[in-house]
């Protein structure tokens, strides 16, 4: 008697769509500018005017970095974009995050962390960083057992 497999139905691959969906909906969210922000003013036909005070500027070199956490399957996704300093204030834990990339020089392997101990239930999360730091392109993904065991080893830079 011969032995058939089940048919892969399209709710299998929904959760990848899903995690496509929402990841482009993240990085548009999260790199977008305020309107005109982009456009250069106008030229002025009575000479050069003064410089407007806008605020604080991001450096146009170092764009930072968009930090995304994923569970299980992708059942669901989180992302924040790090840039140091963060004045923007989009990382609840931008300046201990921010120290601990400083320390590591920038290696997400070598980040000091915050050890503790943790259950060995498994239960996987997936955590990403791309962009840039300081100036360097970074693209880093890493899979931990669970939230406990990412937490531990990533300490405040995944911690949003």
């Amino acid at each position: 008697m011969p032995v058939s497999r089940p048919r892969r139905s399209a709710r299998a691959a929904l959760p990848g769509a899903v995690l496509a969906t929402v990841s482009a909906a993240l990085v548009g969210t999260l790199c977008a500018t305020p309107a005109g922000a982009a456009d250069p003013p106008p030229p002025s036909a009575a000479g050069p005017q003064p410089p407007v005070a806008t605020g604080p500027q991001p450096p146009t070199a170092d764009q930072g970095l968009l930090l995304t956490v994923s569970g299980s399957r992708n059942t669901w996704i989180r992302g924040v974009r790090l840039s140091c300093p963060d004045i923007h204030g989009r990382h609840p834990h931008a300046l201990a995050a921010c120290d601990a990339l400083t320390w590591a020089r920038g290696d997400l392997d070598a980040l000091p962390g915050d050890p503790h101990t943790c259950t060995k239930q498994y239960d996987p999360v997936t955590v990403s960083a791309t962009g840039t730091w300081r100036g360097g392109p970074v693209n880093w993904h890493k899979e931990f057992a669970n939230a406990c065991m990412m937490d531990s080893a990533t300490g405040p830079v995944f911690r949003f």
